[in-house]
């Protein structure tokens, strides 16, 4: 890998641990106690991608390990896992592909699909990508979880609006029309932030059941209506568009709802939903 540009993990010892063994075992212990829970089932349905939760693993992973572990029991293998998330550092441009060649976690290092950096024509930044938390804590879950070959696309929004959302989707529909590769989409984003529980969980739900009606524009205009601070709906947008792109009648389902209050109790609490995109 003479010459291959790495992005190195930054995260690393913040949001989920340093170590490769401190990792491993961190997510098969939570795995462990939600494993009664989890929707197995749903590994038999042919998968789209999810909404999956970015924060510290001691918070959200309870949320995220019920996607995860039904794509691993997926009988489909995925060649190209798109990582899609907000941009919480600033840095333009409003939709940025990475400058990189490989990411590399404690776990390993994991390859970006050339293919769709390249035939995606969108703009790279190392800067959008180096310093932000949300795209690089989903791959120590894929790299635990699938056990076989897969390459990533990551990709950042920063103005997330539904214009970006359908442009993003569009693209990333036409692309695969020319390779044909399975692919997976992550949309990264946690829900209401800072908020007292019921309060969250009142406002989360206007969104939510737009998501589940995979009404992107309801989804946008729920959020600034109430201003809710959820921060990754240009992704969710995102995924919701690139499922109607993909089928007539897609389908979801809610995994898990939770928020930080059940680790560490609070009256202030950040929420995270995972939910399962699938034909």
């Amino acid at each position: 890998m003479q010459n291959m540009k790495i992005r190195e993990s930054y995260v690393a010892g913040k949001f989920y641990p340093a170590k490769k063994n401190a990792i491993i075992d961190q997510l098969d212990s939570i795995n462990m106690l939600e494993r009664n829970n989890i929707l197995t089932e749903y590994s038999e349905k042919s998968i789209i991608g999810g909404v999956v939760p970015h924060a510290g693993y001691m918070f959200s992973a309870y949320q995220a390990t019920h996607f995860f572990e039904i794509i691993k029991n997926s009988k489909e293998q995925f060649d190209t896992v798109f990582i899609v998330n907000p941009n919480h550092t600033g840095y333009e441009p409003e939709i940025a592909l990475d400058e990189n060649d490989f990411w590399e976690t404690p776990l390993g290092i994991v390859e970006i699909d050339q293919d769709f950096q390249e035939d995606l024509k969108l703009p790279k930044s190392a800067n959008a990508h180096k310093y932000e938390h949300s795209g690089e804590v989903m791959l120590p879950f894929l790299q635990h979880y699938l056990n076989y070959q897969f390459k990533i696309l990551p990709i950042t929004i920063s103005n997330q609006n539904p214009e970006n959302a359908k442009k993003l989707a569009g693209l990333i529909y036409e692309s695969n029309k020319k390779f044909g590769k399975k692919i997976l989409i992550i949309a990264s984003s946690d829900f209401s932030h800072f908020v007292e529980p019921e309060y969250g969980k009142q406002i989360d739900s206007l969104v939510i059941d737009e998501i589940l009606k995979f009404n992107s524009e309801k989804v946008y205009q729920t959020i600034r209506k109430h201003n809710i601070s959820i921060c990754g709906y240009g992704p969710i947008m995102t995924l919701i568009e690139y499922s109607k792109l993909l089928l007539e009648n897609p389908k979801n389902k809610i995994l898990k709802i939770g928020h930080s209050g059940e680790i560490t109790p609070s009256t202030e609490v950040v929420d995270y939903v995972s939910i399962l995109f699938y034909r």
